[in-house]
């Protein structure tokens, strides 16, 4: 999940950044388009309270209610006979909630918005995470599921983590990678050229 954000730093550096572009991975900048940035100065209170909503909405219902409906959270044989995948099903959960969290941090310290369509940031998000994957909210969630189905070992949790890995690519292609597009022209190509969508890059 890509938004927007301002990568040089909070919003109190606006009039500094404006004589500066936008700072894009592998050393690529490009000048903000002037059309596509919300101007508009965002307190913290919304952003945060937003977001805070949006992840219990959203990642809760997905990573945390649906699983329990679907398993009970109850401890079942390990897959293949092999106890060590459960620790690395605990080590799943932990790396996606934390990405997760960092993520949600992000919009609504920097980019004073919500991953929320309907509530977004004004500059798109190159920084953190994002300097090494596209959508490492969606990578987040599916390493939570997964990482459940392997803690309890869960076929049905298994199952459900490839139906929401593969609800989610067509989502991207769909809607959000079209409209940041349209939002951000340039800005998005030169971002897109740079950091796959799936598959995180070892070096920003």
């Amino acid at each position: 999940m890509v938004a927007a954000e301002d990568p040089a730093g909070p919003p109190e550096e606006d009039d500094r950044r404006q004589a500066s572009p936008i700072a894009l991975p592998h050393e690529l900048t490009v000048a903000p388009q002037e059309a596509h940035v919300d101007e508009r100065p965002r307190g913290i209170a919304g952003p945060l309270l937003g977001s805070v909503l949006f992840l219990v909405v959203a990642p809760g219902v997905v990573a945390g209610l649906i699983p329990h409906v679907l398993s009970g959270w109850g401890i079942g044989p390990p897959f293949l006979g092999v106890p060590a995948l459960r620790w690395l099903g605990t080590a799943l959960i932990v790396a996606g909630a934390a990405a997760l969290l960092e993520c949600f941090a992000r919009f609504a310290f920097w980019g004073r918005g919500t991953p929320a369509p309907v509530a977004p940031t004004t500059t798109l998000v190159v920084s953190g995470l994002y300097r090494f994957v596209r959508n490492p909210m969606y990578i987040a969630v599916v390493a939570i599921i997964l990482g459940q189905s392997l803690l309890f070992g869960s076929l049905r949790l298994l199952a459900y983590a490839a139906v929401v890995g593969a609800l989610f690519h067509l989502w991207v292609l769909a809607y959000e990678e079209p409209t940041l597009r349209r939002r951000f022209g340039a800005d998005y190509a030169a971002y897109e050229a740079h950091v796959r969508r799936w598959w995180p890059r070892v070096r920003p």
